[in-house]
């Protein structure tokens, strides 16, 4: 569990998975005595940094040019953290 990465698929956003699996992700590394949780979140991402933040996430550093984006080029990626 030390990393994740998952997308879900476009017809079923909006339907509240990202929120529960996020919350699932949270509760198991509690469960296994995480102290804190990191994840790499792209820039471009709206969404997804909006859902990080809603539970709890901060942005703790961003990292310049770290992800090629299919139409946006070269794009940062925000590191975001929260202590458990």
């Amino acid at each position: 569990m030390a990393n994740a990465a998952w997308m879900v698929a476009s017809d079923h956003r909006g339907h509240g998975v990202e929120r529960r699996f996020a919350e699932y992700v949270i509760d198991q590394a509690r469960e296994r005595g995480y102290l804190g949780m990191q994840f790499n979140v792209v820039a471009t991402n709206t969404g997804a940094i909006a859902l990080w933040e809603s539970l709890g996430f901060e942005i703790v550093g961003t990292v310049p040019d770290a992800f090629r984006h299919s139409s946006a080029g070269l794009v940062p990626i925000h590191v975001m953290y929260r202590k458990l």
